[in-house]
């Protein structure tokens, strides 16, 4: 199945790195979070990546000129400016003879990709998100008065849900967006939706987006620790 990465963004919350690469190219350990989001697709046999380009997507384009690994990689230029559902709009070519994967360039998880897969095919709807549990940034306290009843560090927060951004679709999905200007998270989920032809695939494990540094150094703590659940 084609995986369709979105990495076209300005990655402003992380301007640390982002001033002068595009933020699927920010590294984790020794190499960028681009590569740990397809090596996930790649332990599953899914290595049929369609990169949307946009900002900085030079950089990209030279990491991958001599990729040693043995993957059909499509580096497609979507416009510096294209928002999230423009640039798969931009894709409709390549995807228009089957169903798709689709995520973005800055967020890694242990999802089970084929399990993923199987769910989207057994209820028929056009598009399937992944539900994750929202990771705290923060320590949390349970309080009476002054009195600390309660304290639980940093974890994933169990009473709620967000797209974790591991979506499986159907190519008219596309016929959804309008153009460049379309945010995928916007009019195009929000009408699927209303015409309930989406379902969520719950994942209760590991999920972990980069939008900050200190998501990063989070990020390279568990790699160095050899706690990096989404590597199998």
């Amino acid at each position: 199945m084609k995986v369709v990465i979105l990495a076209g963004g300005f990655g402003t919350r992380l301007s640390e790195y982002t001033d002068t690469i595009p933020k699927p190219m920010v590294p984790i350990g020794n190499k960028p979070i681009i590569e740990h989001i397809m090596d996930i697709y790649a332990s599953y046999g899914h290595i049929d990546f369609y990169i949307a380009l946009g900002y900085k997507g030079e950089i990209i384009k030279n990491h991958f000129k001599n990729f040693p690994k043995k993957w059909n990689i499509n580096l497609i230029d979507t416009g510096s400016d294209t928002l999230t559902g423009g640039r798969l709009k931009r894709l409709n070519k390549y995807l228009n003879d089957d169903d798709f994967l689709l995520t973005y360039g800055d967020g890694i998880s242990d999802i089970d990709i084929n399990q993923l897969i199987k769910f989207h095919k057994d209820h028929g709807k056009l598009v399937t998100i992944s539900a994750v549990r929202p990771p705290a940034r923060f320590g949390s306290l349970s309080l009476k008065g002054s009195d600390v009843l309660k304290f639980k560090e940093k974890t994933q927060l169990g009473e709620s849900w967000i797209n974790g951004g591991f979506f499986v679709m159907k190519p008219k999905f596309l016929d959804f967006i309008q153009g460049d200007a379309t945010v995928l998270e916007s009019n195009p989920l929000e009408k699927v939706t209303d015409l309930r032809e989406i379902k969520a695939f719950k994942h209760e494990g590991f999920w972990q987006c980069m939008d900050h540094k200190s998501d990063k150094d989070l990020l390279d703590q568990m790699l160095k620790a050899k706690k990096a659940p989404w590597i199998k």
